[in-house]
């Protein structure tokens, strides 16, 4: 079973619709969902926020979501997910001119998440924030308007996002299959 953190996105419903049809999934609030809950799961989807991470103190996001550090179950952040994942693991974040279409999306270093996927595809983009590539993660794969569009710790198989795959269509709908697979290993 997959554990979808709510973390305010509009989106979250079509995430917990497209892992449904590979694994079970149970939607749980980002301030509900607390560590001692993990063991029920195989792995963590982090959905994307109406916040601005820029623009406020993440600390208490980081704090409460600090047991990602240490986790070793496959993570998927998306957009807001991806960040926090990053600013976990010491990346900067910035802001960026934002971006609401779809975006080619190039790989750069192979990943089973990208299983089935060609070396450009498109993705629906939603943000205006962007961060860096934290220390001991790979960057997999970048797009004209920000450079880090997607990236896998060295060591686990935590994974961030900047894109939505749950809007994305086919190639987005592979992706979050891709992950499903990870997680079920």
């Amino acid at each position: 079973m997959i554990a979808l953190i709510d973390c305010g996105s509009s989106k979250t419903p079509q995430i917990a619709t497209q892992l449904e049809e590979y694994t079970d999934v149970q939607v749980i609030g980002l301030m509900d969902f607390k560590a001692e809950q993990l063991a029920q799961f195989e792995g963590v989807v982090l959905s994307g926020a109406p916040i601005l991470l820029t623009e406020i103190d993440p600390t208490p996001y980081l704090q409460h979501l600090s047991w990602i550090q240490t986790c070793d179950k496959p993570i998927l952040g998306i957009c807001f997910g991806h960040q926090i994942i990053g600013l976990l693991h010491g990346a900067r974040i910035s802001k960026m001119r934002e971006d609401r279409q779809m975006q080619e999306i190039e790989i750069i270093k192979d990943a089973p998440l990208f299983e089935r996927l060609p070396d450009v595809f498109e993705m629906q983009e939603d943000h205006c924030e962007h961060i860096s590539v934290p220390k001991g993660f790979d960057l997999l794969a970048c797009s004209d308007a920000c450079i880090n569009e997607a990236m896998k710790h060295r060591d686990k198989p935590h994974y961030g996002v900047q894109f939505h795959p749950e809007v994305s269509g086919n190639y987005g709908h592979v992706l979050l299959a891709n992950f499903a697979n990870i997680v079920m290993g």
